[in-house]
């Protein structure tokens, strides 16, 4: 499929570039700028999610996946603001932009931006069922444990009562990484149902967004070790998140492997 004449796999490495560019540049700004920035990063990484469902797998998915992930984001959002279930209780700040029930709205775009790559993800490791849905839930759940450390630490939102937290992350509970994942679960088992068959189906094209999966990991790990300096939360989302980025980094470079064995073969 393309876009404007535009390849759709084309599409998605100019996004996904595009976005990296603007990743790499947050550890160089601050103050407003920084925020401007984090907002734009979330809105290209939705942009990317979105576009590339439409694009690779049609309308029902693409759909699907903003019903599900940014319409259920912004729901889960909004109950945890109003009553602390099932985050824990904490409110955000006002620079992230305006707000929808105390919930700025590029929030639910970031559901989304990181949920489409870790089902695709579990999508290319595993068979239908509750191992897919469970491996895409930890898959996207894992990368809260670098989020919220980061966003806590520029002041975009604050706990209440951030007890018990995890060793070297004082800011932010426990409690908001188990609804993260109990979260997830939910998303991940709707977003099958809701997008269609085709939404559980491996695309050569997806090559992007497994990219997009990696990078973030990996770009993490390094942005909070050595430029944020949040060492604590690099170990436990580097812990966390390679559940999936390292079975998906050694599926594919197996395939790699085989790809350029075929090609080198004699005739």
């Amino acid at each position: 499929m393309t876009a404007g004449g535009l390849p759709a796999g084309r599409l998605s490495w100019l996004l996904l570039g595009v976005l990296v560019l603007a990743q790499i540049g947050y550890p160089l700004t601050g103050g407003a700028d920084r925020a401007r920035l984090t907002v734009a990063t979330v809105c290209l990484g939705w942009l990317l999610s979105v576009s590339h469902a439409l694009l690779t797998r049609g309308l029902r998915v693409a759909v699907g996946l903003v019903l599900v992930t940014t319409g259920g984001g912004l729901a889960v959002e909004a109950l945890g603001v109003a009553t602390g279930v099932p985050f824990g209780g904490y409110a955000y700040s006002g620079v992230l932009g305006p707000k929808l029930a105390g919930v700025p709205l590029v929030i639910p775009l970031a559901w989304t931006w990181m949920a489409w790559p870790a089902w695709l993800a579990a999508v290319r490791l595993t068979r239908p069922g509750a191992a897919r849905i469970g491996l895409a839930a930890v898959g996207l759940a894992g990368w809260d444990l670098f989020l919220d450390p980061q966003m806590v630490a520029e002041g975009y939102w604050s706990w209440r009562d951030p007890d018990p937290a995890l060793p070297g992350v004082p800011d932010v509970p426990v409690s908001n990484y188990l609804g993260w994942l109990l979260f997830a679960v939910l998303l991940m088992a709707l977003l099958g149902p809701v997008a269609g068959r085709a939404a559980g189906l491996a695309a050569v094209q997806d090559a992007p967004l497994y990219a997009l999966y990696l990078w973030t990991y990996a770009g993490s790990v390094l942005a909070h070790a050595v430029f944020l300096g949040l060492p604590a939360s690099a170990g436990w989302g580097g812990l966390v998140m390679a559940v999936v980025a390292g079975p998906l980094a050694v599926r594919l470079a197996r395939r790699r492997r085989r790809s350029r064995s075929g090609a080198t073969a004699p005739a």
